[in-house]
């Protein structure tokens, strides 16, 4: 049980801090019943809890906290270079390995939370973060940072056929598409590298935009989001944010500095 002092904090704050989901939408993981404190399920979004003592769980799982041993973690944000076939998610059912398999070891302790993703046969830069509200921002369709990845297709391609997704294209689901920004690098006879620049979040959305163009992704590699590069970071690594850049980055979605 959460003990009323100077120490608890109030439980929707608590999961928007953990990256679970902003505060209106933590009220409505606790209306739904979703959300349970020390095993039992919460049913008033006011509740209080202590970060330390207290055991949170949505949806049967452990809340990963950016608290630890009575005193707030400093915050730390970390771009990694994520492999292929590799899962972006805490843990995985059927067992493959996940982004948080691969973490150097000075990373591992530090209840990451990762920003968004990128699918299994994607790679490419991927920010996590112990900050709980500079992930909510990162992820919100209002603060989106402009992505850019470097995309390798079968077969070649021509201004005409870039010019279908430069417009916005819709999906063979139904999605309307903002225009994306597209580019040849360079291309031969038998493949083409292109470059793109998203300013949404919707899954695979690359993939399922050449698919509908009649191409096959044969590589997709995110390179930048916002001002961050992935740079000559190699497969596998990662690095902390410097203080300036996590500075820059909270300015660029709207929140004041740390």
């Amino acid at each position: 049980m959460a003990h009323l002092n100077d120490t608890t904090i109030r439980i929707n704050k608590y999961l928007s801090e953990c990256g679970v989901a902003s505060r209106r939408g933590a009220d409505e993981l606790i209306l739904q019943g979703r959300v349970k404190l020390n095993g039992v399920v919460v049913q008033e979004p006011g509740i209080r809890v202590n970060p330390v003592d207290d055991a949170v769980l949505v949806d049967e799982k452990p809340v990963r906290s950016p608290y630890s041993m009575g005193e707030q973690r400093r915050q730390m944000t970390v771009l990694l270079h994520k492999p292929v076939q590799v899962v972006t998610t805490t843990r995985d059912p059927q067992g493959r390995k996940t982004v948080f398999d691969i973490l150097p070891q000075e990373f591992r302790a530090q209840r990451l939370l990762h920003v968004g993703r990128l699918d299994y046969f994607s790679e490419g830069l991927l920010l996590l973060t112990t900050d709980g509200s500079l992930m909510n921002r990162l992820i919100s369709p209002r603060w989106h940072l402009p992505k850019v990845y470097h995309v390798l297709v079968r077969g070649q391609v021509d201004e005409a056929w870039l010019e279908v997704m430069r417009k916005g294209m819709t999906l063979a689901e139904g999605e309307k598409l903002a225009p994306v920004e597209v580019r040849i690098l360079r291309q031969d006879a038998r493949e083409a590298w292109l470059e793109m620049v998203l300013v949404q979040g919707l899954n695979r959305q690359i993939r399922r935009m050449c698919r509908d163009m009649g191409r096959t992704v044969l590589r997709l590699i995110r390179v930048r989001q916002g001002f961050l590069e992935l740079g000559s970071l190699k497969v596998g690594e990662a690095r902390e944010l410097t203080r300036d850049e996590v500075q820059r980055l909270r300015q660029a979605v709207g929140l004041p500095p740390e």
